[in-house]
């Protein structure tokens, strides 16, 4: 088995090949595609491929060590930028083919008019051994 991040964007300018950014969808379009995004998980809950998921909030703040003992903090990022990291699904499945398939189909999750938004999602394997340096 092995561990992948199924990274969501958000993207507010149209970048899904339905063409409608999130924020111009009703309440009963947003409702329906968090519902896909629940019933996604239970059913790799029952296969125990699921491991964990979570949508993150617009707000956040960056922060970098400065060297001196007070890490400078900045806002961001905004809303208002093109790309967001709205959430993520971690998942633990038997092969990388495996994990492309599970993107994929909750890539078509519904949107506006219920139509699936072909989103693309970012698959990221965790990091299982540590990096060797050979000379």
């Amino acid at each position: 088995m092995a561990k992948y991040l199924l990274l969501k964007h958000y993207r507010g300018a149209p970048a899904a090949v339905n063409d409608v950014p999130m924020d111009q969808w009703t309440p009963e379009e947003i409702s329906a595609h968090v519902q896909y995004m629940h019933d996604f998980a239970a059913r790799l809950e029952e296969t125990g491929e699921f491991v964990f998921a979570h949508a993150l909030a617009p707000e956040g703040t960056f922060v970098r060590y400065d060297g001196e003992g007070r890490p400078p903090v900045t806002d961001g990022p905004f809303a208002e930028t093109k790309d967001l990291i709205a959430g993520g699904m971690v998942i633990d499945v038997d092969s990388y083919e495996r994990a492309v398939e599970l993107a994929g189909e909750l890539s078509a999750a519904p949107g506006a008019g219920g139509k699936p938004i072909h989103e693309w999602l970012e698959l990221r394997p965790f990091l299982t051994e540590p990096p060797t340096i050979t000379e």
